[in-house]
């Protein structure tokens, strides 16, 4: 649980030698708890002080590092129950299920058609994580396949088998991108445990209750593990949703430290086929799932999940944007159009779609707007006449260009006036209210 300032302050070494730029010690532990200043700030607190200090102020849902390489990332971490209380930080992990029985061939295209799931979005790569490679019986193919998967992908690794021997094999090819072992139960704990920690690896525990769940994570912990996962073992949904809510609270509200990680959630299992499946990992998503398994990862299902963990896990108090500049759209000359509009990714996006669909080249200038769009950051005063032009002066766009005409947007028509107070002999065009006439709006300039 969090500590009070007074709490921490009984932690520090109460020099107030003014190093780490408080006044006093007790000003300096005010700040700590406010989340204004690193402990690092402090050069005289004792590395006792400083691992109770870390270990009071660790998220209530534990960080966990899967992978190595471009797809390296983390579940955990999260410190609410809603998003709108604060935000959800790491986002919700996607695998797709591959046995390990499958000719080398036909996992070699399988994985070539899983990376190809890439998309664009708001300037965002989006694209699922893991391959989940179930065991099927067969130590050699498992292990085969799980080094095949680690040298030949970009993947990362979920590894399921309850096979302690199994694990073993495959860890020993495709430690080095650091898997994740699923799974630890009551009746191999001790054993994947050991491998686990002998390898640096985060180990999932599953149960058949969240009570059987504790009792594992409880006695890993206790083994010196602390990357751990938690499957509680249910496959009908409403129990697997009530276990989700559960243990997310408990961990959050109650500051239960045995149910502080991520969960291992498999849709694959509690659906008879791929809509349904989808639906079910739409709902794990908003629900606190650290990895969702689905039985194949296909553009009709994946996309719409990676679009809505894109939403979910968007900090809602602060508006995705895009760098304040000025940004060439196919390939502009002196002579091209010039428009102007906010830093709101989405209006970027949209606008700089929009005139790229019309063939003509562009200059378009991003104004920082605190990623307000047009029309709010015009209400808010951040899209005012003499802020946009002050900018166009200080871009550089007069350099880049021989004419003096300005583009803006229809919704800010009212600051057409002071624009051109601010830009002496410019020519101020208001462009279209809707984006989506921007394209005719260029073409009928040309």
């Amino acid at each position: 649980m969090a500590l009070t300032g007074i709490q921490i302050f009984k932690l520090l070494p109460k020099t107030n030698c003014k190093e780490c730029g408080a006044a006093t010690c007790l000003a300096f532990a005010m700040n700590l708890a406010a989340s204004k200043a690193e402990l690092d700030s402090c050069p005289y607190v004792s590395d006792e002080a400083r691992a109770q200090l870390a270990e009071a102020s660790a998220p209530p849902i534990r960080p966990v590092a899967i992978g190595k390489g471009v797809r390296k990332t983390t579940t955990g971490g999260e410190t609410v129950l809603y998003r709108h209380e604060k935000t959800f930080f790491n986002p919700t992990l996607f695998a797709g299920v591959l046995p390990a029985n499958t000719p080398a061939a036909q996992a070699e295209a399988k994985l070539k058609a899983w990376n190809a799931l890439q998309y664009e979005r708001v300037g965002l790569n989006l694209r699922p994580e893991l391959v989940a490679l179930k065991d099927t019986g067969d130590k050699a193919a498992f292990a085969a396949t799980a080094k095949l998967v680690a040298e030949t992908s970009e993947f990362n690794l979920l590894l399921m088998s309850e096979d302690p021997a199994t694990i073993e094999a495959a860890v020993a090819v495709c430690g080095f991108k650091r898997p994740v072992i699923f799974a630890a139960t009551a009746a191999n704990a001790d054993a994947m445990g050991k491998i686990a920690l002998d390898n640096g690896l985060p180990l999932a525990v599953k149960a058949d209750s969240i009570d059987g769940a504790i009792a594992l994570t409880d006695k890993l912990t206790g083994m010196g593990l602390k990357d751990l996962l938690i499957d509680s073992g249910s496959r009908e949904v409403k129990k697997a949703l009530e276990d989700q809510v559960a243990i997310r609270r408990a961990a959050l509200k109650d500051g239960n430290r045995s149910v502080g990680f991520p969960t291992v959630v498999f849709p694959c299992e509690m659906a008879s086929n791929v809509d349904m499946e989808t639906l079910i990992a739409g709902m794990f998503v908003g629900k606190y799932a650290g990895i969702v398994v689905l039985s194949d990862l296909t553009t009709e299902s994946i996309f719409p999940l990676l679009l809505e963990r894109l939403n979910i896990f968007t900090d809602p108090q602060r508006p995705m944007t895009v760098t304040e500049g000025i940004y060439e759209i196919n390939n502009p000359n002196e002579n091209s159009p010039v428009l102007v509009t906010s830093n709101f990714a989405l209006t970027y996006f949209i606008v700089s779609g929009e005139v790229e669909g019309s063939k003509v080249p562009a200059w378009l200038l991003i104004k920082d707007t605190d990623g307000l769009s047009v029309l709010t950051a015009w209400a808010a005063g951040k899209f005012a006449g003499d802020d946009v032009g002050a900018f166009v002066k200080k871009c550089g766009i007069v350099d880049k260009i021989k004419h003096t005409e300005l583009i803006i947007p229809g919704y800010a028509a009212a600051i057409a006036g002071d624009v051109e107070e601010e830009l002496k002999g410019w020519t101020i065009t208001v462009g279209p209210r809707e984006s989506a006439h921007i394209t005719g709006f260029l073409k009928a300039r040309q």
